[in-house]
């Protein structure tokens, strides 16, 4: 069921997120009132009606164009924690993130997009990021490459021992151990580091090859799955601390970094196994 699925026309799927963008989204883009706003778990971790209506949009949308499919959203997930569960089951999955970037969204800047994969028994097959401002869709599709706007897009490679451009989760949401092991990348001349915005948004920017790498401590697949395989697709690499690849299932070794090369992922992950040998 899934390969004929994924061998026929998937710009329906594309519509459907560009509809649920427009109806449940953009309408609400600066002009969210202060009650359509709220706390999930602090004041860093934000959800609003648009997020709500989107996801419940995409979720209807994307089981009818995929029968005996299920939704993995983050709204749900955070409803039922159980939903979670899906990612491990038989039944296809679609991991939807209705509104990567909320924060963004809430003070009415542009830097967010939805964020939608398509996945099988834990293995990412196609993906779809959309930011609506710009009005830009990216695709990849596992095997056969990644598009913006229908162009084929490339992540190339950083020059040889060139200062790396990171994007880097913030660190409010990092353990002490995880800081440990960032703190290598803080090395003199290794990398130009700042906080990332929009997960979906960076990834993007790393198989455009407009950002190095990424080096991210959280592993929701709805924040990832669809910005991993939009970078392998373009050429890019991914890995977690132990080496081992990113499991969208969960119990992954943390930080994990996705880059624009595999050359760069094990620069990347040699840095961060420094810092955290050097602060045992």
């Amino acid at each position: 069921m899934i390969d004929a699925f994924l061998a026929g026309d998937l710009t329906d799927i594309e519509a459907a997120v560009r509809a649920a963008a427009a109806a449940e989204i953009m309408p609400r883009f600066r002009q969210l009132a202060a009650h359509e706003v709220v706390e999930k778990n602090g004041p860093h971790d934000l959800v609003t009606v648009a997020d709500r209506r989107a996801e419940e949009h995409l979720t209807a949308s994307l089981v009818r164009l995929l029968p005996g499919s299920v939704v993995v959203g983050e709204e749900a997930v955070h409803a039922d924690p159980k939903v979670y569960g899906a990612l491990g089951g038989d039944a296809p999955v679609w991991i939807v993130d209705p509104v990567d970037g909320t924060r963004q969204f809430v003070r009415g800047e542009p830097g967010f997009c939805t964020l939608v994969a398509l996945a099988h028994r834990g293995e990412l097959l196609a993906s779809w990021t959309y930011a609506p401002v710009p009005d830009e869709m990216a695709v990849a599709v596992r095997g056969r490459g990644a598009t913006l706007d229908g162009a084929e897009i490339r992540s190339g490679s950083p020059a040889p021992g060139a200062v790396l451009n990171v994007a880097m989760s913030h660190p409010d949401y990092t353990t002490d151990e995880q800081k440990r092991a960032l703190r290598g990348l803080y090395t003199e001349g290794f990398a130009a580091l700042r906080p990332c915005g929009s997960a979906g948004l960076e990834y993007l920017a790393v198989a455009r090859g407009e950002v190095d790498a990424l080096v991210y401590d959280w592993e929701y697949a709805w924040d990832h799955a669809a910005g991993l395989l939009l970078v392998a697709e373009a050429g890019g690499a991914q890995a977690t601390l132990s080496g081992e690849p990113f499991r969208i299932t969960g119990g992954n070794a943390l930080p994990f970094t996705a880059t624009r090369d595999r050359a760069t992922a094990d620069r990347v992950l040699a840095a961060l196994r420094e810092g955290r040998s050097e602060a045992q």
